[in-house]
């Protein structure tokens, strides 16, 4: 598929590769949409979850942090506690 570099200008991807800029992009609606978590959305977007979640920041797009997810964090940090 070809993308316009104008379109890729306007979504502010015209600094990136040709095809990383769609393929970070769906990712993205994918993710904001639910139908992907974010650990999948990064790995789709050829990005680490860090980087993904900097990416979806820069486009106002919230991470859906639920309060099963703050304790599922929690147990995680007790566990990796010494």
């Amino acid at each position: 598929m070809r993308i316009p570099e104008e379109a890729l200008a306007l979504a502010g991807l015209d600094d990136q590769p040709a095809a990383e800029g769609p393929r970070r992009l769906l990712a993205l609606e994918l993710f904001r949409e639910g139908r992907v978590s974010l650990g999948r959305a990064a790995e789709l977007a050829g990005l680490s979850v860090e980087e993904f979640m900097e990416f979806a920041a820069h486009r106002q797009v919230p991470l859906h942090y639920t309060p099963e997810d703050l304790e599922e964090n929690r147990g995680t940090a007790a566990r990796l506690k010494p």
